[in-house]
């Protein structure tokens, strides 16, 4: 097993990309600790790992709230002394035309998906550069490389995270802490069902743009952070992976 002793804390662990993540890391020996803004949810991933005999815990955390988030990093801290490995996963995607949409909404699509991932990263970074280890997976979007109309300020956030993995891969290098980013492109995860409403022939148009004629599987997404939180990727770091099925020609 690729995990055997790490420690890993999914964000967004309780649904779509971030339970697959968990399920798969906790089939490869880690200790998972699932956090999610649904605390139900995170409980219910949480039993699963453990009915299966793997070892997790779970805890309710959002993501907007940075107290909660270093509470419950401290928290990992007390019971197993380290953290290994973090996966961004937590996102929100709500379609909006801009010329509608809202500084409330702007917010809400800033402080999800920019603004938390930079506090989960902060919050483990002093454990990881002081035992000169760590593995960090963020979820961004092929949305943040090409954009997406109604999904601007999605997209500019998950841009952010794009930047924001790459300027700290090359600060943490000297620290031993590899730092990359996903980016998926149309998934099926609870995150499409807004766009499913839109329109009754929308999903169709979508899936007929994707050269793979699908949408991603969440465990496709998962298959890519077991592979960079691994140390198969020992030399791979800053780097953006798509997985949209040749989609986004960049």
């Amino acid at each position: 097993m690729k995990f055997t002793d790490r420690v890993a804390i999914v964000s967004g662990g309780g649904s779509g990309m971030g339970r697959s993540t968990s399920l798969l890391f906790a089939k490869e020996g880690a200790r998972v600790v699932v956090t999610d803004r649904n605390g139900e949810s995170a409980h219910v991933v949480a039993e699963e790992i453990t009915g299966a005999g793997g070892n997790a815990m779970a805890a309710k955390v959002d993501i907007t709230i940075r107290d909660e988030i270093y509470t419950l990093v401290n928290d990992v801290l007390s019971q197993y002394k380290k953290i290994d490995i973090l996966v961004n996963c937590a996102g929100l995607c709500v379609v909006e035309w801009f010329l509608q949409s809202n500084e409330r909404y702007w917010d809400a699509m800033i402080n999800v998906n920019l603004k938390g991932t930079i506090h989960y990263t902060r919050a483990v970074l002093d454990n990881m550069v002081k035992r000169r280890y760590g593995k960090i997976i963020n979820i961004a979007s092929a949305a943040g490389l090409s954009g997406a109309e109604g999904q601007i300020i999605y997209s500019a956030a998950k841009g952010g995270v794009v930047a924001f993995t790459r300027a700290l891969a090359r600060e943490m290098a000297p620290h031993h802490i590899n730092v990359n980013v996903i980016c998926p492109g149309p998934s099926d995860t609870p995150m499409i069902e807004p766009l499913r409403k839109i329109d009754p022939s929308y999903m169709e148009i979508l899936i007929n743009s994707i050269p793979w004629k699908r949408l991603a599987k969440p465990e496709e997404i998962a298959a890519a952070a077991l592979y960079f939180a691994s140390d198969d990727a020992e030399f791979i770091t800053g780097h953006a992976l798509l997985v949209d099925g040749g989609s986004t020609m960049i």
